[in-house]
């Protein structure tokens, strides 16, 4: 027998949580790192207006989809599309958060390594000394299992405790607790000798930096960095109330996720300015370049150094954590609901499978280097193909079917409530999804494969 399904107990968990699963190392990793590789201030400038025009707009059909279902993400797009194909895109949906919890967990434990290395006064060496850790500790066979097994057991437990009771309650205790950490950081690496260079960095666009590899840049930021397509909007949405405001929430949540990002940029160029250090790309921005700016600006050994290195590592932690909840959520929602089988045994098929998965990722790192394709590792085989191939269609597939297949009269109805609130900006929002944010997302997909 189905269990039956759960809801958020109140606007501000259902905000926080959603928040949570948009806010991860995307903003605290890869927003950084993007900024600093287009021109900052001028990346951030074309990235908030794509947020708008792009994100906010995607999420709210995420959101459409997923209350008007009330049920996982596979099971709304067939309810909506009567049954038809397009209930597949609901299913790639599926697929990409499963197969995205599994490789993402790797990161995440590395992140547990790197508190306990912390604590344990290992990060305390010359740069090259942080490239041979990072190299040996990543290609080892046992450790970042180890911590990929402790993550992934940590949201089971959440997982298995429903949502009111484990994901609302979690969100409400890890999202505060973040923003703290990031806010003292920030202040932090702002009271630097030469922070101010890294702060105007940030602030002062330089238009004449303005390309169209930065519009294409910010525009794939910001559609991975709100977590469009890959199930997990559409599932938490799916436990919303009827008198939530799906519009309200979207540029809520929008909002959130830009100054997590903004923050992440002044948490890191202020300090990486201050002592003469480029923020690299990749894993080196988190793994290897950062503990060298750390112990550079505030003493590797001293006390501040270590409290400002451990919050940091706590700080990718909980945003790790709070995504993963989310990811794992979709394949948990799915498989207890299309098995009909309890929520706790859907989790254990989640949590044993993406283990499996993490810890083969894990192994092509090092051991088992000969799980490649072209000169890429698993681990990269399944970043490059949910990244960078199944989010971008499935968020083009979610334009087009809510654009031009799904009744008009539906998506009236949830935008304003069956009636109750304004649609004034309905028009903008059906014009955006038909039109503006499939051809952006179409953009990203060519030019990835320099097509275009």
């Amino acid at each position: 027998m189905t269990e039956q399904r759960g809801n958020f107990g109140s606007k501000l968990g259902a905000i926080l949580a959603t928040a949570g699963s948009a806010v991860g190392l995307g903003n605290i990793w890869r927003f950084p790192y993007m900024t600093g590789e287009n021109g900052g201030a001028a990346f951030i400038l074309i990235y908030i207006i794509c947020v708008l025009l792009l994100g906010i707009p995607c999420m709210l059909g995420e959101f459409i989809i997923g209350r008007h279902g009330a049920s996982n993400t596979y099971r709304a797009y067939s309810k909506l599309s009567e049954g038809k194909a397009w209930k597949y895109v609901g299913l790639l949906g599926v697929v990409t958060g499963f197969l995205i919890t599994g490789y993402y967990a790797v990161v995440a434990g590395w992140c547990l390594q790197y508190i306990f290395a912390t604590v344990m006064g290992h990060l305390n060496g010359t740069p090259q000394y942080y490239i041979d850790y990072f190299n040996d500790f990543s290609t080892n066979p046992l450790r970042p299992i180890f911590w990929t097994a402790v993550i992934i057991g940590i949201t089971h437990f959440v997982i298995v405790h429903g949502v009111r009771g484990g994901i609302e309650r979690a969100s409400k205790l890890l999202m505060p607790t973040l923003f703290v950490l990031l806010l003292v950081i920030v202040v932090a690496s702002c009271m630097l000798p030469n922070a101010s260079q890294g702060i105007r960095f940030l602030f002062y666009p330089e238009l004449d930096k303005l390309n169209s590899e930065v519009f294409l840049g910010a525009l794939g930021q910001s559609f991975y960095s709100l977590s469009i397509a890959m199930g997990c909007i559409c599932t938490y949405a799916s436990y919303f109330s009827r008198q939530t405001n799906l519009t309200t929430s979207a540029i809520q949540i929008g909002i959130i996720d830009s100054i997590v990002a903004i923050l992440a940029g002044l948490m890191i160029f202020p300090a990486a300015f201050s002592v003469g250090v480029n923020p690299d790309s990749g894993p080196s921005l988190i793994f290897i370049t950062l503990p060298n700016v750390f112990q550079q600006a505030f003493g590797g050994s001293s006390f501040v150094g270590l409290i400002i290195s451990l919050m940091f590592y706590t700080l990718l932690s909980l945003a790790a954590l709070t995504s993963l909840m989310s990811l794992h959520e979709v394949s948990t929602a799915f498989f207890y609901e299309e098995l009909h089988i309890s929520r706790k045994k859907g989790a254990v098929i989640v949590t044993i499978s993406t283990l499996i998965i993490g810890a083969i990722c894990s192994l092509s790192l090092g051991e088992w280097n000969f799980l490649s394709l072209s000169g890429k590792n698993l681990f990269s085989i399944f970043d490059f193909v949910t990244g960078q191939i199944f989010l971008p269609l499935g968020g083009f597939l979610t334009c087009i079917f809510l654009g031009w297949y799904v009744p008009k009269d539906i998506l009236k109805s949830e935008f304003t409530n069956w009636g109750t609130l304004k649609g004034t900006f309905f028009g903008i929002f059906l014009f955006l999804i038909r039109f503006v944010c499939p051809i952006s997302i179409l953009a990203i997909f060519l030019h990835q494969f320099n097509i275009i």
